[in-house]
């Protein structure tokens, strides 16, 4: 009998990390009835998160919140215990702008603290974010807003939401912090090293990437430096230098400077959440993937996450995707013995798109076929 733990991640733009795992399963239990599967779907700790942790048995609360740009909308966390898991991409992600247009300069991460908000008053003292997927950069000032922080201008007056309104922080006024959050554990799944601030900091490298424009970058780096100043004068730290604190247009510096949380990678978080070395234990063979097998992937990614815990625990592992872009020598170096794509079923995009719950259950087919060449893996050494 072999046992085999399906943990791939999404297929963005076609199948869920969950539907990713269903397909390849029917294709394995259809090529070998007698395989024993686990699915397990992961994230790296970007969208998809909350969804890893429900899939693992969480308790998925909705709540209501507003997106980036204050529109409202419906989000979600994860809840086990007093642990709560919460999404930046399903409260205040690029995906909820409103028709796909940016704001660089007026979204804000508030609908992230609201979030968080609500898990706190539901009981959970430790809280944990995935950071990817931000619209915004505003350096987590949204975040602490919606927990209480106010944020004033010389007048006093509290100030607009959105990165470019922090030109005009004069001061932070902590005394109205949740009581909560004040006693609360927070760590931020994070794969990114860039600071707040500088030529490799939170504006100059991502917020491009979220619709600002030269002149707009300039406006959003006077902004971060200035919120970096006062809340170095209400906190008494800076960590505008500190790695990681310019990850999700520096949401994490608000998070690390007033709330006190701490930085782990994303897929070692995930992992965590779906108790996947504890899955791994009983497993014969992994099959892991995601849409895109590139070089980003050997950066942080889920597929290579899984792979480096399974080559630990000695146990083959096989990848599926929509595309591979790394050579054999990438591959196996990263712990994946073999890859299979979409694309090399069905070369035409938008049909391989389309189509991936079939070819991905074809593609279980094919792997189930070959229960005899993968039985020697292991000992090949190429686990």
């Amino acid at each position: 009998m072999t046992r085999v733990l399906v943990a791939p991640d999404k297929f963005k733009g076609s199948l869920t990390a969950a539907e990713v795992a269903e397909a390849l399963a029917d294709g394995l239990v259809a090529g070998a009835p007698s395989w024993v599967i686990d699915r397990v779907p992961v994230a790296d700790g970007g969208d998809g998160t909350v969804a890893a942790a429900v899939a693992a048995g969480w308790t998925q609360v909705p709540v209501d919140t507003t997106g980036p740009t204050g529109l409202p909308v419906t989000s979600s966390y994860a809840v086990r215990g007093s642990t709560a898991v919460v999404e930046l991409a399903s409260a205040v992600g690029l995906v909820l702008l409103p028709g796909g247009a940016p704001d660089p300069l007026g979204a804000s991460t508030f609908g992230l603290g609201t979030v968080v908000r609500h898990a706190l008053e539901g009981g959970a003292r430790e809280i944990i974010v995935g950071l990817g997927g931000s619209a915004s950069t505003d350096g987590g000032a949204g975040l602490v807003q919606a927990l209480g922080v106010r944020v004033l201008d010389a007048e006093g007056r509290d100030i607009a939401p959105g990165g470019a309104a922090l030109r005009h922080a004069a001061r932070v006024d902590l005394t109205g912090l949740h009581p909560a959050a004040r006693a609360a554990h927070f760590r931020l799944a994070c794969d990114v090293d860039n600071p707040l601030l500088g030529p490799i900091g939170a504006t100059a490298v991502y917020a491009g990437q979220k619709g600002a424009a030269a002149g707009q970058l300039v406006v959003l780096e006077d902004a971060m430096t200035r919120w970096a100043q006062v809340v170095r004068a209400a906190t008494g730290r800076d960590d505008s230098r500190a790695a990681g604190a310019g990850a999700a247009g520096g949401a994490a510096f608000g998070a690390i400077s007033v709330l006190g949380a701490n930085l782990r990678p994303g897929i070692d978080t995930v992992l965590g959440l779906v108790d996947f070395r504890g899955r791994l234990a009983a497993a014969d063979l992994v099959i892991t993937g995601e849409g895109s097998l590139d070089e980003q992937s050997l950066h942080g990614k889920a597929p290579i996450g899984v792979a480096t815990e399974a080559r630990r625990a000695g146990i083959p592992v096989l990848a599926v995707c929509g595309r591979n872009q790394l050579s054999d020598t990438q591959l196996h170096g990263s712990g994946i013995s073999a890859a299979y794509a979409l694309a090399d079923l069905e070369p035409d995009l938008h049909r391989s798109i389309g189509h991936a719950a079939e070819l991905l259950r074809r593609i279980g087919r094919t792997i189930a076929a070959s229960s005899d060449e993968l039985a020697t893996l292991s000992t090949r050494g190429e686990s």
